[in-house]
């Protein structure tokens, strides 16, 4: 008998308890930076070294951070079901924590690509990239990740994926970022649909989903529970 597909998308607040900075909390990085010059293609061509200097920065941190009890959990679950796991986070913590099958919606921090052929994409890890630092074309590398105006080309395979959902479950997203909120909308209507957060989260297109108000570690022992009976 096959594993019912168990489809998981998670925003910041899943790798806040494993201390990654978010941008949208009060102390949070909006507060220290403009998203304007850090996270816009506008940005980097402005001040090109602001914008690696501030990923620098979120890469080195992910050497100081582990996964929480949340990202062990949902790698556990692929025990007993077909989990997928879309992510809004560009830290890798999800891999790190055992889970397999990821789609990263808005890039991965541990890699870079080239400016002018963006098929060009490289594993680094954690290390700094500089200005000078370029592709095998010659051409300055960039953070791997999706800036506010640009396209997320993983949107379509995320929305096939989560159309296919027998169990949809939400984890740490405010649901008002664009377009990932939109993927809420794909879910098959009879599959069950929960969302963990501690907040009240004001859920997009009339959708009905069974709120755990938690954080994402006890959210997701909840969710385990829950999904056992």
């Amino acid at each position: 008998m096959s594993k019912r597909k168990l489809v998981v998308l998670t925003g910041a607040g899943m790798s806040a308890e494993s201390g990654i900075s978010t941008f949208r909390d009060s102390g949070g990085l909006w507060e220290q930076y403009k998203i304007e010059e850090v996270a816009t293609p506008e940005g980097f061509a402005a001040n090109p070294e602001l914008v690696l200097e501030f990923y620098n920065k979120r890469r080195e941190q992910l050497d100081s951070v582990e996964p929480n009890l949340g990202h062990k959990g949902l790698a556990e679950l692929e025990n007993n079901f077909d989990v997928h796991i879309i992510t809004q986070n560009i830290d890798n913590l999800h891999e790190r924590a055992g889970s397999t099958n990821i789609l990263h919606l808005h890039g991965e921090l541990t890699k870079v690509r080239s400016t002018k052929h963006p098929e060009l994409v490289y594993e680094i890890g954690t290390k700094p990239i500089k200005i000078g630092d370029k592709c095998e074309k010659g051409a300055q590398l960039r953070p791997h990740i999706v800036w506010f105006g640009e396209q997320v080309p993983a949107m379509e395979q995320a929305a096939e994926i989560v159309s296919q959902a027998d169990i949809f479950v939400v984890i740490g997203s405010s649901l008002n970022v664009y377009p990932a909120a939109s993927l809420v909308a794909y879910a098959p209507q009879t599959s069950p649909k929960y969302i963990i957060d501690p907040k009240d989260v004001d859920i997009p297109f009339g959708l009905s989903f069974y709120a755990i108000q938690k954080t994402a570690e006890e959210g997701v022992s909840k969710l385990i529970q829950l999904l056992k009976k």
